[in-house]
Order: C-alpha cells, then structure tokens, then sequence
C-alpha cells in the first residue's frame, strides 16, 4: 500500500478505521466520524484560542491534585462504541478513568468534553458530534459559542440523553455537573 502523505490521496467519500488514520502522514488535522473523514477548521483564530486558554487554565488550576486528567487539541479520543472508525479531537477534554489513556490518546468517552465553535465547524459541533458524544456516553458537553458569548452544557440523564441547560450568558456562571465544584463565570470564559 502507497504512503499517504496528502489529504488529496484520499477518497474523502470513503470509510476508514483508526488504523488507517495512524498511517496517514500529512499535515492537515482530521477526525473520523464513524468512518467518514472531516478536515478540521484551520488554525482557531485568536478569539477561540483566548476562550480555550481561559477554559484550559481554570480547569488546569482545578484539577492540580485531583484524580483527573486534562487535555487540549489535538489530542484523540477514540470513542470505542463506534467500534475503530471514530476519533475526534475535541478542543478540551477530561478523562477521569486512568485506564482510558493510551500512548496516543483515550479510548473510550471523556467525562467531559469542552468544543468551541468556529465559522467552519458549528453544524459539525451542533449535529454529529453531539449526537457522537451523547452515543458514546460523554457524561457532559460544553458547547461554546464565540460569536454569543455563550455556553450550553449538556448532561446526559438516566436513559442516555442529554439534556440541556440554557444559554450562560454574561453576568451568570457555568458549572459542572461532572466535575464536582468547577464553574467559571462567563466573563471569564470569554476574557481577551
């Protein structure tokens, strides 16, 4: 079988496996979502990694001594439900079960997964990954939104759905239902 060193030697309409993702020797980022290829938005501009930065940083500082890990794009999260056809690179996740970390990655859903949306990727972030983590048992989703300064948390309930808070907003705090204590207020999320 050829290297594949470019995105272009692909068949974007294809399935592929995880396997085959660890082969692949480009550049570009992409996540698999049950087979199907997605290109990863370019670079975040400076507002989305400011929002990530401050996310990040709060958790970090939270999280210091406690049992859980943190991590920031990119880093793969094999979902193992969809069998070896699904890893995503969520903007920020944590995994609390230690058995779950491998040399590149997780595998198995985060307790937390945190995406920021960007021009490029809302209906992606909106529809197939929320349905993707609310599958695979993501116990809480961050959706963050930029362009509203906004921030919805879904959890998932007893029969596996999640359900939605409403919009944080400005003047209000956002907290975890699954990292006990961990809330930011929205102005702090989205602080320059």
């Amino acid at each position: 079988m050829a290297e594949i060193t470019s995105l272009s030697q692909l068949d974007l309409s294809g399935s592929y496996t995880y396997q085959d993702y660890l082969t692949w020797k480009f550049k570009e980022r992409v996540e698999l979502i049950k087979g199907r290829i997605f290109k990863m938005s370019p670079a975040p501009n400076r507002k989305h990694q400011s929002i990530s930065r401050n996310l990040f940083g709060e958790l970090f500082i939270f999280l210091k001594n406690k049992p859980c890990f943190l991590f920031d794009a990119p880093f793969d999260v094999l979902l193992s439900k969809e069998g070896n056809n699904t890893v995503v690179q969520p903007d920020i996740c944590v995994i609390c079960d230690v058995s779950k970390l491998t040399e590149q990655g997780c595998t198995g859903a985060p307790d937390l997964i945190i995406e920021i949306l960007s021009p490029g990727n809302s209906r992606k972030e909106k529809k197939e990954k929320f349905e993707l983590y609310e599958e695979n048992g993501v116990k809480e989703y961050w959706l963050v939104s930029p362009n509203e300064n906004t921030v919805i948390i879904y959890n998932l309930n007893n029969e596996g759905k999640y359900i939605g808070s409403k919009p944080y907003v400005e003047g209000e705090v956002a907290a975890s239902n699954v990292i006990d204590g961990f809330s930011i207020s929205i102005e702090d999320a989205f602080q320059d």
